[in-house]
């Protein structure tokens, strides 16, 4: 195993790195991600205070709420940090002029850096925002025509190109920016429903308040526009694309934009007047999905707790596996809380980072440590051969029961880590 130098999906890691040298890994990952957090929100409220020209306070419930969705909770620190300085480089190009023109391009590198999606919806979001202000109101339409033209060839061009595959809800137009709101069970869906209906509701009050006095496309017009645009691209663009450097898909494509959807929304929102109810049905939103968040990640904590006294009970340097089912409900993956408890202790060997080829920390194919393998080779050692090098003993950290929170230790048998290493054996 080693350490790869890459310049992008990384700045997240080379934050912790540094972190961790100087004030340890526990305390370094909160620091990070505050830091992460802190850089989402005051991107999102950054560019909404740029468009609106007013500092969207009784936003500020919304945008905690989607800083700290789907998004975040899956755990993509690289991609929400990117988005993150996406708004703020947005921010300083809205307001225009050369000192905030000069701030973007040297947020570019940074945003690089994180993640290259964080560049293209930079570049996607400007590009539409400068030929938007160039236009006359009455061709904006043609310009959001021309944009799901656009959208409409790139799908082709990847289809043709690469092995891609579509999210069934995406034809639903499910990944709305509100589905950052569903998370551990079915009962966030009911957030799903109350942030849309407010969002339309007042989408409709302010147009129909608006529309005889003609304020209404002034005020909303743009940044409506880029909110649309991007659901096109949730509906017309893949969520899984194989490409040929790498081992692995680039995944969750749809569902991480959505988060650029949750904030555009709030943009849309903070461009309209001002509503007493509009302040109360955030407040609301915000108060209930962080009181889901208290109760779900509490269960979780403790999940958390038992893995990591079971590993600490291993021997030193092992190696497990995970079976930490989220459940059925559950839109957030949780099986990582063993990668994480392993940490100084003891090697996850089915840890999804070293087979992509994607992030930094890279294995050879047939190793002892950890799955890899090479882009476009199943695999270059017999699963025999693989066992052996594997060695034993191995353990599986799963639940108890289905559903249960306490957590159970076995040893896998020869055939269990055979069946094991040719799973993850298969292209």
């Amino acid at each position: 195993m080693w350490i790869a130098r890459q310049w992008n999906n990384v700045l997240f890691d080379l934050l912790l790195s540094w972190l961790g040298s100087v004030f340890g890994l526990r305390l370094a990952e909160r620091i990070a991600v505050s830091f992460a957090v802190l850089t989402f929100f005051w991107g999102a409220f950054a560019l909404i205070g740029a468009v609106t020209r007013r500092a969207p306070w009784t936003l500020s419930p919304m945008i905690a709420v989607f800083a700290y969705g789907w998004t975040f909770e899956m755990g993509f620190m690289n991609y929400y940090i990117s988005l993150g300085l996406c708004f703020l480089a947005l921010a300083a190009f809205w307001r225009s002029g050369n000192a905030g023109r000069l701030i973007s391009l040297a947020l570019i590198p940074l945003i690089w850096m994180a993640h290259p999606l964080g560049v293209i919806c930079l570049a996607a979001l400007a590009a539409y925002a400068t030929l938007a202000k160039a236009l006359q109101p009455r061709h904006h339409g043609y310009l959001l025509l021309a944009a799901g033209v656009f959208l409409l060839g790139v799908r082709t061009f990847l289809a043709t190109r690469y092995e891609v595959r579509w999210s069934g809800w995406a034809r639903y137009f499910f990944f709305n920016g509100a589905d950052q709101l569903a998370l551990y069970s079915s009962r966030y869906y009911l957030l799903y429903v109350l942030f849309a209906a407010l969002f339309f509701v007042a989408l409709a009050t302010d147009a129909s308040s608006r529309w005889r006095k003609g304020g209404f496309w002034d005020a909303c017009g743009i940044s409506l526009q880029l909110y649309l645009a991007t659901g096109m691209a949730s509906v017309l663009l893949p969520t899984r694309i194989t490409l040929p450097q790498y081992a692995q898909p680039l995944s969750y494509l749809t569902p991480r934009l959505s988060s650029a959807s949750g904030i555009l929304a709030c943009l849309v929102l903070g461009a309209m007047k001002p509503r007493k109810w509009h302040v109360v049905g955030y407040a609301l939103i915000a108060a209930v999905f962080f009181a889901f968040l208290y109760i779900d990640t509490g269960i979780l904590n403790r999940m958390e707790e038992q893995v990591e006294r079971s590993v600490a009970a291993l021997p030193a340097g092992h190696r497990v596996v995970g079976d930490i089912d989220s459940g059925k409900e559950s839109r957030v993956s949780i099986e990582h809380i063993v990668d994480r408890a392993c940490v100084g202790r003891c090697f996850s060997y089915e840890n999804y980072e070293p087979s992509t080829g994607q992030f930094r920390v890279r294995a050879a194919p047939g190793n002892s440590i950890v799955e890899a393998r090479a882009p476009n080779e199943s695999r270059t050692q017999s699963t025999r051969d693989l066992a052996k090098a594997l060695g034993s003993p191995v353990f599986a950290i799963s639940q108890c029961d289905a559903d249960a929170v306490t957590i159970c230790v076995r040893k896998l048998s020869a055939d269990e880590v055979n069946d094991l290493i040719e799973g993850n054996s298969r292209p």
